[in-house]
């Protein structure tokens, strides 16, 4: 089944056809570089985060025009915590900023909202802003939107070793159940399929994100800061991610 998009592309108009046979499921975006296109303009770094939430409505949107089942989002690092005082109140903020404006947007569609990270640590105006939209959303059976904040891969994993271990020290499990599948069920994602698609603006790294779920995920990285991500750049990460071949280590 094929769906004509038009879109632009290198200042074109172009017509491009999308499968919607092969679609990623799970999409996950390391958003980067608000603050960089606020210097550029002259302004504070808040600015940025603030202008970085335009992307995030629009490409919530698209990916659920398109069918994807998981969309995942980098918001907030557990080693963010070490960025100025100032700029780290504001990001706590933005969950509160911009479940306010489209939650009924969220409900109505059918999304369901989700947190990817440690509640330790997080304002209490953050957490009842991201409970509220989780117990409004906890039956939809749409598109499952994460928000990993206060998230970190290594602090994930060890998190993961340390459940595994008081298991097996109580007798719950043995050391020869440990395999892949059993170490999915003692992390964050557990029950998620892991991201098909990675996506990731400004960098080219990983940035403690996902670092065992992303193990086979095709990675496709742009030059365009956040806040300048659109639908267009959306629509050519999945293109780009249909003319891939994924052999999974297999010829």
């Amino acid at each position: 089944m094929l769906q004509k998009i038009s879109h632009w592309m290198k200042k074109e108009e172009q017509t491009t056809e999308i499968s919607l046979e092969n679609i990623p499921k799970h999409v996950a975006i390391i958003m980067d570089g608000n603050g960089r296109w606020a210097k550029k303009r002259s302004l504070p770094r808040i600015a940025g985060h603030s202008a970085g939430m335009k992307a995030v409505k629009e490409v919530t949107r698209v990916a659920d025009d398109l069918g994807v089942k998981i969309l995942t989002l980098y918001a907030f690092s557990t080693e963010n915590w070490k960025r100025p005082k100032e700029e780290v109140e504001f990001l706590m903020k933005l969950p509160q900023e911009y479940l306010k404006t489209e939650l009924e947007e969220l409900v109505e569609k059918n999304v369901q909202v989700r947190l990817l990270g440690s509640e330790e640590g997080l304002p209490e105006h953050t957490l009842n802003a991201l409970k509220e939209a989780r117990e409004r959303t906890k039956d939809n059976t749409g598109l499952i939107l994460n928000f990993a904040l206060n998230y970190g891969s290594r602090a994930e994993i060890a998190q993961m070793v340390q459940g595994i271990s008081r298991d097996v020290l109580s007798g719950n499990i043995s050391v020869d159940q440990i395999d892949e599948k059993l170490i999915d069920q003692y992390l964050l994602t557990k029950g998620l399929e892991d991201p098909d698609l990675l996506i990731r603006t400004k960098e080219i790294r990983l940035s403690n994100f996902m670092l065992w779920q992303i193990a086979y995920s095709e990675l496709w990285f742009t030059d365009v800061y956040w806040p300048d991500f659109s639908r267009e750049h959306f629509i050519e990460a999945i293109l780009e991610y249909q003319r891939r071949v994924r052999r999974y280590g297999s010829v």
